[in-house]
């Protein structure tokens, strides 16, 4: 197993059906409380723990599933409000060392229970016509609000994988 993906890669499954689709949504409704109950009441010497040597510590990627979530929330309403809008990427490397990555991590999880409960609430009164609306990542292309569903429920679902091997190896 490739520790940098302990899930595997992200890989858009060959065809959807409601059923996944729900799942995702499912996943996203439920994900902060199984993040909160893996990382909520971690020490500070458990935050800097990493699931691999050059990794980033539970604490900055806790921080940093806040950070790209909002940016996922922010693309999906862009997206159901403008035609087809550019989507600039942000640099999560020079995000993870902002100060605001210095606070508690509750601030973070905070965050990602109000945005994931939005989030799945937006997506459950999503049309199909509104999933199948566009954006263009400047570095990625053409993305669908479905696939950024997709996308966003593996991505922290592996950051979470990444949280689980760290305390599991207790790696610093």
């Amino acid at each position: 197993m490739d520790e940098r993906y302990p899930i595997g890669k992200f890989k858009e499954p060959d065809f959807l059906t409601d059923e996944l689709v729900t799942e995702w949504i499912q996943s996203i409704s439920t994900y902060p409380q199984s993040l909160t109950e893996i990382a909520g009441s971690l020490n500070d010497e458990e935050q800097q723990l990493t699931y691999r040597e050059g990794a980033w510590t539970i604490k900055q990627l806790v921080h940093h599933i806040a950070d790209a979530q909002i940016n996922v929330y922010t693309r999906i309403k862009l997206a159901l409000t403008e035609d087809n809008p550019q989507i600039k990427p942000f640099e999560e490397n020079s995000w993870a060392t902002l100060a605001d990555c210095s606070l508690p991590i509750i601030t973070s999880l905070q965050i990602i229970e109000g945005l994931h409960a939005r989030l799945a609430y937006l997506f459950e009164k999503l049309t199909k016509d509104q999933l199948e609306r566009k954006y263009t990542h400047l570095e990625t292309g053409v993305q669908t609000i479905l696939s950024t569903l997709a996308f966003s429920t593996w991505h922290v679902n592996h950051h979470l994988a990444h949280i689980q091997n760290a305390l599991a190896t207790r790696t610093t």
